[in-house]
């Protein structure tokens, strides 16, 4: 009798937990959260608490990545039109009675805690589009695209008012994804591209005339138009608006072929890399271990890059495959950014390095993106065919 009422060991009980998980992915996941608790621990020893938090905000992620891997695909679509309704309509409260900080009204106060609606708009976007083209799969129209396109513009317009272009780009990029997998034509994609490429080259050749002081662009505010000038011509203020991106290509080029050597970056510890631990850790990391450090941490994304992309292929449904594929490519985007915005290619904008960089709503998104990721090919592991 005692043996039947005997409880199953531990082991057993957290099975179900795990089952039908990709290993691989899971694999490469871990290895860049690892790789992300090294370099804190090399660039941000001497910040008090920081390496102890960071550690903390990935078990966290790893716990959310954990509860929302259990929630079937089914589940996850009747939860996109909710969360992004509830999405949207705090964006419109920010508008309304948002908190502002630093000049920007970001920031919605609940009583309890504070929190930046847009974060949520990061996951309730691709879910909002993937579920919209699973319900248009087999009678699609080019209605459908406008009615995704309408659905995106939305949270990106109530984004881009507060002003936050960062995350506003991060949201557009993660609903592009969706509606490029939902079968956009090339011939409505090549268009944009070509007047993006006339736009940057025609910012190029005037850049002297545009970025002179007291010109104003109109149609953006007068802090991003700084981030584009700087990005052109940071000697033009090496003390103040170029500062961060000269000290930043310094660092990584002071780094060579193989790094000044764990903890031992002077760029990095005598504070001349700006936000060292957060938007330019990858700056303090080029310094310390070289450009050969710089390539493994550059593999290690593309390898979970490419198995996230796998895992997004076999997916079982439309849904899961629109889904898991724009979420491992807004991964792609926040890496691309955040490294070339410290290595003087992009503008400096407030994205995070993916699984390194240190900040707790980042790495909660980022757990809650590899959750449903996991959900996606978990069910097409558990229930076959």
């Amino acid at each position: 009798m005692a043996a039947v009422l005997q409880k199953p060991p531990l082991r057993a009980r957290l099975a179900p937990l795990v089952r039908g998980y990709d290993g691989q992915f899971l694999l490469a996941a871990a290895v860049l959260a690892l790789l992300g608790q090294f370099i804190m621990v090399s660039v941000a020893y001497d910040i008090p608490g920081r390496v102890a938090d960071h550690a903390r905000n990935l078990l966290i992620a790893v716990v959310v990545m954990v509860v929302v891997a259990q929630v079937p695909p089914q589940r996850l679509q009747s939860l996109a039109v909710p969360t992004y309704v509830v999405g949207v309509v705090l964006l419109v409260a920010v508008e309304l009675i948002g908190v502002t900080r630093k000049g920007a009204q970001r920031w919605l106060d609940l009583g309890v805690i504070t929190i930046q609606p847009s974060e949520l708009m990061k996951i309730a976007m691709p879910l909002m589009l993937a579920w919209w083209f699973q319900r248009r799969e087999g009678r699609l129209a080019p209605v459908d695209f406008v009615v995704a396109g309408a659905l995106l513009a939305l949270p990106v317009g109530l984004i881009l008012l507060q002003p936050d272009l960062g995350t506003a780009l991060l949201v557009l990029a993660s609903g592009l994804f969706v509606i490029y997998f939902a079968g956009l034509p090339w011939r409505l994609i090549v268009p944009p591209l070509l007047l993006g490429v006339g736009g940057i080259v025609v910012l190029v050749v005037m850049e002297p005339q545009w970025c002179a002081p007291g010109v104003d662009w109109v149609v953006l505010h007068e802090y991003q138009r700084q981030r584009v000038c700087t990005l052109l011509d940071p000697t033009r203020d090496p003390l103040g608006k170029g500062f961060h991106i000269l000290q930043g290509l310094i660092a990584i080029g002071s780094g060579g072929l193989w790094g000044k050597g764990f903890q031992s970056g002077t760029q990095t510890h005598l504070d001349f890399v700006p936000e060292r631990s957060t938007d330019f850790i990858f700056a303090a990391f080029a310094e310390e271990f070289g450009f050969v450090g710089v390539l493994a941490l550059l593999g290690a994304y593309a390898y979970f890059i490419a198995r996230g992309l796998l895992l997004a292929s076999e997916a079982s449904t439309l849904f899961g495959r629109l889904l898991a594929g724009a979420l491992i490519l807004v991964q792609f985007v926040y890496a691309f950014v955040n490294i070339g915005m410290v290595s003087g290619i992009l503008p400096v904008v407030g994205v995070p390095l993916p699984f390194v960089s240190y900040g707790g709503t980042a790495m909660v998104t980022l757990g809650a993106s590899l959750g449903l990721m996991l959900s996606v090919g978990r069910y097409k592991r558990l229930i076959p065919g």
